[in-house]
């Protein structure tokens, strides 16, 4: 998909642990328009899928620090469909732009947790999330 991005991370480990810079500016996250959107985090447990779903002018960024999800991507607008393999044998951050159909199922043997930027802080009175299931 052309408007798709994904890009993979550098994690930096020392004795304390480790670090991924998930998402910087350079990546045209922040809407001057709309302020600066909002940072979420879900966990989903061994074989359960979050998302099914599309936006129809928000703009995410995935990223999976901990845990294996397998991304599936379905453009509403050509019928194109992407899988990406995403966590922590594979970090990567992943644009997800409007009418772009989107799931993650973890595929891993522990709980996987997922790192979601939007550009958009989510409004209950109009939030922009319509159903469509396309992983199971």
């Amino acid at each position: 998909m052309k408007e798709t991005q994904i890009l993979d991370l550098d994690k930096k480990s020392d004795e304390r642990g480790w670090l991924i810079e998930v998402l910087g500016l350079g990546e045209e996250a922040v809407r001057p328009d709309k302020g600066f959107g909002q940072i979420h985090v879900s966990v989903a447990y061994p074989g359960k899928v979050r998302g099914n779903h599309y936006h129809t002018r928000k703009l995410e960024w995935f990223c999976v620090p901990v845990g294996k999800g397998l991304l599936l991507l379905k453009d509403l607008r050509t019928g194109e469909e992407q899988e990406v393999l995403m966590g922590e044998d594979a970090l990567k951050t992943v644009k997800i732009v409007p009418n772009v159909v989107h799931a993650i199922k973890n595929v891993g043997d522990k709980e996987m947790a997922l790192i979601v930027y939007s550009n958009e802080k989510f409004d209950p009175t109009d939030p922009d999330t319509f159903y469509q299931k396309i992983l199971v």
